[in-house]
């Protein structure tokens, strides 16, 4: 299955958007979707890709922090990718005032260490969330906990004490 993803093309971009076409992904670029972000119109999961440079010194940032507001305003399925090929201090600064600052949100934030990471983070979580194989996940989720249920010795426990 063809997964396609709309990019806005900046450097980072432009190398994922190699790789997939290089896998024979089908990509449209679009220029209405804020730049550096991936959106997958099979489940509508959108991506906004940064890097911790492009952080600013002092991480209560206000301006910068719009920007990631506005993406998620805009996606109700939403994952920021923190791209850097090591993670330090400042980079796990940045990750969990990211997570602090939305908690609660449809936000999630992924660290990747390369655009490999990225393309292939991009590509299961978009093919996880389309809809064909959500409807499959959430049966088989119903059928492990069916199982589990009828196979569980605490479960029956459960039942005796009349739990």
């Amino acid at each position: 299955a063809l997964i396609c993803l709309c990019f806005v093309l900046f450097s980072q971009c432009d190398e994922a958007s190699q790789i997939l076409v290089a896998q024979q992904h089908r990509i449209r670029r679009s220029d209405n979707i804020l730049s550096s972000s991936f959106v997958s119109p099979l489940s509508g999961t959108a991506f906004l890709l940064v890097t911790p440079e492009e952080f600013p010194a002092e991480l209560e940032n206000a301006e910068f922090f719009e920007r990631i507001e506005k993406f998620v305003q805009v996606h109700r399925n939403s994952f920021l990718l923190l791209q850097t090929p090591v993670y330090g201090k400042r980079e796990w600064e940045i990750l969990s005032s990211v997570q602090n600052r939305f908690l609660g949100c449809n936000l999630r934030v992924i660290p990747v260490h390369s655009t490999a990471d990225v393309v292939k983070g991009i590509l299961v979580i978009a093919k996880a969330t389309s809809k064909p194989n959500v409807a499959n996940l959430r049966d088989q989720m119903s059928l492990a906990c069916t199982h589990i249920i009828d196979h569980s010795p605490v479960w029956g426990m459960l039942q005796e004490m009349q739990f």
